[in-house]
């Protein structure tokens, strides 16, 4: 559905992706991660037409993005970081106009805008002005306005981007059943999201791409595979530098619930430093509640790969 050979993109001298290389399937939802400034919205703005590339190569369904922008164009769907809504229009006025401005045919605009506003929502605002909507429905609405033309692959940049949690969980259902019918290249910085939805994974660090698996793959391959956690009350002793000392310990976080003390050990790959936490928690006489060992997420592999010397 997406193929993407050698793509770089330069601003006045600076790289803001460089030979970017990859493709997307039919049917997947593909998570594009990367810290900000590592070329995200510039990859998807390339894919989606709205401006060419230095050099390289892209193309969506089979059509070049450029040489055929029209075909490729009819064929996806963009939702940018930042919606650009007209907020003096109500929700079906708008989405009515944007559906004619897409190609949508006269006779089936009525069809499709109320198609779109059941999927996404909004047949309580349907009628609203778009300026008075919340951050939630606002976001829909640009996600309605993306899906209004039956596209086959969806582009969406940071959709829960400003949304609460039980918006963000809401937006993430509906990604995930619309996977079912379309291919999304989806970038979003709330990692969790990614694990739950995504069925690959990359992840692209100052333009280039470092990693492109399944969330499950990267995980396995990642040195940094889990950490410790030790809830205790350690008394009048510094816990986290004490447990700094500990032989394979890389860093200690420090929270607080009550009276005790939680603390999260990052460790060296391969280091199982349990028996040392626990042999040093007896010795200082600390009242220990918990000690496991943690799992490796989805953003300690972000970790790792963008910033390899904190991780």
């Amino acid at each position: 559905m997406i193929k993407v050979e050698n793509l770089t993109k330069r601003y006045a001298g600076q790289t803001a992706i460089d030979d970017l290389t990859f493709e997307v399937g039919k049917g997947e939802i593909m998570g594009f991660l990367g810290p900000n400034g590592a070329g995200k919205s510039t990859t998807m703005r390339i894919l989606s037409s709205f401006m060419p590339p230095t050099s390289g190569r892209a193309s969506v369904a089979g059509f070049d993005i450029f040489e055929k922008s029209l075909e490729a164009r009819a064929h996806l769907g963009y939702m940018p970081e930042n919606v650009p809504l007209y907020n003096d229009m109500r929700v079906t006025e708008y989405l009515d106009y944007r559906a004619a401005l897409k190609g949508v045919a006269h006779r089936r605009i009525k069809e499709r805008v109320g198609d779109v506003k059941e999927l996404c929502g909004l047949k309580d605002v349907e009628k609203k002005l778009i300026g008075a909507l919340s951050k939630g429905y606002r976001q829909r609405v640009g996600l309605a306005d993306a899906l209004v033309n039956e596209p086959d692959l969806l582009i969406l940049d940071e959709p829960t981007s400003g949304l609460d949690p039980n918006q963000i969980r809401q937006v993430r259902d509906l990604i995930k059943n619309l996977g079912r019918q379309h291919t999304i290249l989806l970038s979003t910085h709330i990692l969790p999201e990614v694990e739950m939805t995504c069925s690959r994974v990359i992840i692209i660090n100052k333009g280039r791409i470092e990693a492109c698996d399944t969330p499950e793959n990267l995980l396995h391959q990642m040195r940094s595979a889990s950490g410790v956690v030790l809830e205790a009350k350690t008394g009048s002793d510094d816990g986290v530098e004490e447990l700094k000392k500990v032989a394979g310990v890389k860093d200690v976080s420090l929270t607080s619930e009550g009276d005790w003390q939680i603390f999260s050990l990052r460790v060296e790959a391969g280091a199982d430093v349990r028996s040392e936490v626990f042999q040093l928690a007896s010795d200082r006489k600390w009242v220990v509640r918990e000690l496991s060992q943690r799992k490796a997420t989805l953003e300690d592999v972000f970790v790792e790969i963008t910033h390899p010397d904190d991780a």
